[in-house]
């Protein structure tokens, strides 16, 4: 009796792969370094590629899995190209009345800015680690497989990051006179 090969998983089109992802990769591309002033673009490119690649996706992961790939990819590109900024950040709001809600608005934007800048010193192989597992709450055996490593490689870059993430916050809180 002959064996069949294996039926070719069925792919997902890509409004599903939008829909159904459009805010992962928003978060993703984010916390990879990607400026918020343009990650809608970057999001579109990272779609783009989405979009031309989906037909060759060939089910050997989970879609997110496939989809980090491509964010890690796109947003390594990005950071390289980043040299030329076209705009400058502040690091304190202009002076002026703000209503209660938006001083809890203004402490997370402040919180996420503090993390984005900790994240960006990180090396990329710890900082996707971190990015996934503290942030994206994904289980490991995901997470080495979506960064291409080892299980215990990648238990290694969480231990490593989390450590050096803990020592910069503990200087930024000395720098900035908080207890």
């Amino acid at each position: 009796m002959a064996t069949r090969p294996a039926a070719r998983p069925t792919l997902p089109s890509f409004q599903q792969v939008y829909a159904e992802s459009a805010a992962f990769v928003w978060r993703t591309l984010r916390r990879l370094g990607v400026r918020d002033a343009d990650l809608e673009d970057v999001s579109q490119e990272t779609f783009v590629v989405v979009h031309r690649k989906l037909a060759e996706f060939d089910g050997g992961a989970a879609v997110r899995t496939w989809l980090f790939g491509i964010c890690r990819r796109v947003a390594s590109d990005y950071r390289r190209k980043a040299h030329v900024l076209r705009e400058t950040t502040v690091a304190e709001l202009p002076e002026g009345t703000q209503a209660p809600e938006q001083v809890e608005v203004v402490a997370r934007r402040q919180a996420r800015a503090v993390l984005d800048r900790l994240l960006d010193e990180l090396d990329e192989d710890k900082r996707a680690v971190f990015v996934l597992f503290e942030l994206e709450q994904w289980p490991m055996a995901e997470v080495a497989q979506a960064v291409g490593c080892p299980v215990q490689t990648a238990y290694a870059r969480l231990y490593a990051a989390r450590e050096w993430v803990q020592r910069a916050v503990a200087r930024a809180r000395a720098e900035g006179g908080e207890r």
